[in-house]
């Protein structure tokens, strides 16, 4: 077993050293030409693009009515709580309970209903992002093969200079609706 775990080391150490020759190999290589690259930040995209902010606009005007509800429920169990604290003491123990019932049930009744607001926004929200990435990504291929980069990186990136970010480009692109869609 020893045998063994001495001849996977030195295999694994064998294929690291032929690993960092080829690294060294390619980057001598890649240092004899010129690459172009460019970076997106997805993150700004989806804040300042406007289908993103239309995209934004149609979630909040979908789910309007339910938000208003749910902070009008939120609100009745605020204040049955805080009626249950003023008078609580005086009620008789059938009224308590009966009040704290109640209120037990609506707090249970508006946790449910926030939990499936929640839940259903982020699948809607999800649904619209993931079409503006399509879109998106469109776009970013238009821009590679127009300027001819060699390479575009989107997030999660450690590092990337101003120099090769094209997130405003991209934007600009979609706001001009050049990714062959009507701009709706």
């Amino acid at each position: 077993m020893r045998i063994f775990l001495k001849e996977s080391f030195v295999s694994k150490r064998l294929i690291w050293v032929l690993g960092a020759l080829m690294g060294v190999l390619l980057v001598g290589t890649a240092m004899a030409e010129d690459y172009k690259i460019g970076f997106v930040n997805t993150e700004k995209l989806f804040r300042e693009a406007t289908p993103a902010k239309r995209a934004q606009q149609k979630l909040e005007k979908e789910f309007a009515a339910r938000d208003a509800e749910l902070q009008k429920l939120s609100k009745q169990v605020q204040a049955l709580q805080t009626a249950l604290d003023k008078d609580g003491t005086t009620m008789a123990d059938d009224a308590r309970r009966d009040k704290e019932r109640e209120l037990a049930n609506q707090s249970r009744d508006l946790q449910r209903q926030q939990r499936e607001f929640r839940e259903d926004l982020n699948l809607r929200r999800n649904e619209e992002l993931g079409g503006l990435q399509d879109r998106a990504n469109k776009v970013i291929q238009q821009i590679a093969e127009t300027e001819k980069f060699d390479l575009i990186l989107q997030e999660p990136v450690v590092y990337a200079s101003k120099r090769i970010d094209i997130t405003d480009k991209v934007i600009k692109a979609l706001s001009e609706g050049k990714d062959n869609k009507d701009g709706k």
